[in-house]
């Protein structure tokens, strides 16, 4: 008998044992089965009353099917949403008091014909370009002069002093009918216009308190400067036409007078009325906006007197053009002098490029390269996307004939 119990101890044991697993599989296939047969989801009862194999493959492959147009078309309008187009709100907002806009202009010739024209007589004598008895200016010096000023800006010494100085245009200015001089001015370089002023930007370190306000003085925002251009001391041929070059700009941008500056005839009264329009994007994932500026554009800013300039989509262009130029050809365009400081990510530093001579047609091709290869552009200007914030300053011109005999007392004091 004790035999007995010992044979059959074990076997209870080992069925128990089996049982409990096949009790919670049962358990678990069996809360699956009621939720199939319960749903409200396409094919899952189907699948669960099905008695044959063709009868449940047919619903599974239903299911699956179905399954799968459905998160296609989930994916698809999630897509959609995030590239659906920039929704316009459009407001029109009474700002007062207004902080009064930027205002720069430039003579429209660069250069003054009695400042630089013995150092370029010179320049061209010890390079056997002309005689010292030729005194006489042709356009086919042109090349000529491009040479001097290339080997001048490459030999990193300063041109300055063959532009127009303040000084020397301005000769009246008031702001809401108070005086103003030329330290209310800072001067920057235009690649075309040489030496140009602006008045009231914004500058770094003075947390905004350097920027005028429209109603300052109790006026309603009038900036009047009277300017004598020195028609007479033109480069002949250089330019065609005498006068100045003008543009309204927001206090934060870097104006990009070449693109976008008025041209203001000489002998006339000009006005110059504007209209604010701000436009704001939504910052990721709605759109690709950055407001980032790079290092190569803070390189550039430093020639701008410690102004407090932001990023500029524009600008962007030109410098990671300048980059692969400079890595293409060792030099840079020649036309964009003022974008010679770069940071080259090749070589991870900032380097100050030499100009390439005008008759380089390296740089040309390399640009052309650039611009029509999509993955040369994602390459070097993947930094250049629009602006999160643009301030475009909508300008109306109008003018009247000058000078009046009064006028002309005070142009004939300044000149002499």
């Amino acid at each position: 008998m004790w035999n007995r119990n010992e044979d059959m101890a074990p076997s209870v044991v080992n069925d128990v044992a089996v049982a409990q697993p096949k009790n919670k599989i049962s358990c678990r296939l069996s809360i699956i089965r009621d939720f199939s047969l319960n749903t409200s989801t396409h094919a899952l009862p189907g699948i669960a009353r099905s008695e044959s194999l063709h009868n449940r493959i047919f619903w599974s492959l239903s299911f699956i099917s179905f399954t799968g147009v459905m998160i296609f078309f989930v994916v698809k309008a999630i897509l959609g949403y995030f590239n659906y187009p920039t929704s316009m709100d459009v407001s029109f907002i009474s700002e007062w008091p207004q902080e009064f806009p930027a205002f720069s202009f430039c003579n429209i010739s660069p250069l003054r014909l009695d400042l630089f024209w013995k150092p370029f007589v010179n320049y061209s004598i010890m390079n056997n370009w002309t005689s010292a008895n030729d005194t006489t200016w042709s356009p086919s010096q042109f090349l000529d002069l491009a040479r001097f000023l290339v080997n001048t800006f490459n030999k990193n010494e300063t041109v300055e002093a063959y532009f127009y100085s303040l000084s020397a245009l301005m000769y009246k200015c008031t702001f809401n009918n108070r005086p103003c001089s030329t330290n209310d001015f800072i001067s920057f370089t235009s690649s075309v216009y040489g030496a140009c002023y602006t008045f009231n930007a914004k500058l770094k370190n003075n947390a905004g308190q350097n920027i005028l306000y429209a109603n300052e003085y109790g006026g309603d925002g009038k900036l009047s400067i009277g300017l004598y251009i020195h028609g007479h001391q033109y480069v002949p041929f250089l330019m065609e036409g005498f006068g100045a070059v003008a543009l309204v700009h927001d206090n934060t941008q870097l104006p990009l007078i070449e693109a976008a500056g008025i041209e203001l005839a000489a002998g006339l009264r000009h006005k110059l009325g504007y209209r604010k329009k701000t436009t704001y994007l939504l910052s990721s994932p709605y759109t690709t906006c950055t407001d980032k500026v790079s290092p190569t554009m803070q390189a550039m800013f430093e020639y701008y007197n410690n102004t407090n300039y932001g990023y500029s989509e524009t600008l962007c262009y030109q410098l990671c053009g300048q980059v692969y130029a400079y890595e293409q050809c060792g030099c840079v365009s020649p036309y964009l002098w003022n974008g010679r400081t770069l940071y080259v990510s090749s070589i991870n530093r900032v380097v100050f490029a030499p100009l390439c001579e005008l008759d380089n047609m390296c740089y040309n091709k390399a640009i052309g390269e650039l611009l029509t290869s999509s993955s040369l552009m994602k390459s070097y200007c993947s930094e250049c996307l629009q602006e999160c914030e643009i301030r475009n300053f909508i300008v109306q011109t109008s003018s009247l004939s000058l000078p009046g005999e009064w006028e002309m007392e005070k142009i004939k004091k300044f000149v002499q």
